[in-house]
């Protein structure tokens, strides 16, 4: 039999409070699963308020990314637009439908999300549609990549993209909450689950 040699554990042999049994679930599926700590209330962002409250000023932003990077805060935008003053672009392709930035006379701010920070596509995106003296905020990894010495060289905010996060699992990460929290939402509001 093929389940002969594996063993499972009993949680209600180890005790039966049901309040420490739910307590020790938990920490089982935190450690196998460690993106799900981005859904808890108590993670930790690596921005404030205080750190993003010089970017809420701006009234048009770009959010260039690939696949999960991007899809989290299109989504709330385009369910939540009705309650949105701001203007949010998309760039998640190497065609992208862009408005023309002539018509824009406000400064646009530009968030550039790339969990390995040398995604090409996002790379490329970035040299195409993001000006010398633009204001940035860059999401990638705490590691030597592309994106964040470009950051560096262009003196614009960095924040951390955990690594234990993917892109399909990050839109209560700072990938779709910094977002979130420049369309003028309230990051708390989204995570209200009853567990």
């Amino acid at each position: 039999m093929l389940t002969s040699n594996i063993k499972f554990i009993n949680y209600y042999k180890i005790n039966k409070k049901k309040s420490e049994l739910n307590k020790l679930k938990k920490l089982e599926w935190l450690k196998k699963f460690k993106f799900l700590l981005s859904f808890t209330k108590d993670y930790q962002y690596t921005y404030s308020k205080e750190n993003i409250k010089k970017f809420k000023k701006f009234d048009n932003y770009k959010i260039i990314g690939m696949g999960g990077s991007v899809l989290g805060s299109k989504a709330i935008y385009e369910f939540l637009c009705h309650k949105i003053k701001k203007k949010f672009e998309f760039i998640d392709n190497l065609k992208p439908n862009i408005i023309n930035q002539n018509r824009i006379k406000q400064k646009t701010l530009n968030i550039i999300i790339s969990k390995s920070g040398n995604t090409l596509e996002t790379v490329s995106n970035f040299s195409t549609f993001v000006r010398k003296n633009s204001s940035n905020i860059f999401i990638t990894e705490k590691k030597n990549n592309y994106l964040r010495n470009l950051a560096r060289k262009l003196k614009s905010e960095i924040f951390e993209h955990k690594n234990f996060i993917g892109g399909r699992f990050s839109v209560l990460s700072e990938v779709g909450m910094l977002p979130a929290e420049l369309m003028g939402l309230n990051e708390r509001k989204f995570k209200r689950f009853n567990y």
